[in-house]
């Protein structure tokens, strides 16, 4: 059964730092991408950070330079480690896998939510 458990959301003040978690089990990681996802109330989803199959990674232009997202592949778990928050930064985030190789424009949430990867949300509240 595959399962993507996140955790690690709360509320903090601006400038504070959290992790989030997410435990992914049911998939075999060498055939899988692994996202960060965030939806903030009345705004679109948007995704965050990927992280390929090969280890590379990108993170979206909004958080670049303060969240780092990172896997550890004997527990398989993927992390994002996020610095220096703001309010703007306010979300429902959501980790998901995606066919290695395919893009988000490609493979979007909606496609993961209906493979069964896609995984519950985690809240974070940024206070200014």
């Amino acid at each position: 059964q595959v399962r993507l458990v996140a955790s690690g959301g709360g509320s903090v003040q601006a400038g504070e730092s959290l992790r989030l978690s997410c435990v992914v089990s049911g998939l075999d990681l060498c055939r899988y991408d692994l996202r960060w996802y965030r939806q903030a109330p009345g705004k679109e989803r948007e995704i965050i950070s990927n992280i390929n199959n090969d280890g590379s990674t990108s993170v979206a232009d909004s958080v670049k330079g303060r969240f780092t997202i990172s896997r550890a592949a004997t527990n398989k778990t993927v992390y994002l480690q996020m610095n220096s928050l703001k309010s703007e930064d306010t979300a429902v985030y959501y980790c998901a896998a995606a066919p290695a190789g395919y893009s988000d424009n490609v493979c979007p949430p909606e496609n993961l939510v209906r493979y069964g990867t896609w995984g519950q949300g985690t809240e974070v509240t940024v206070s200014s």
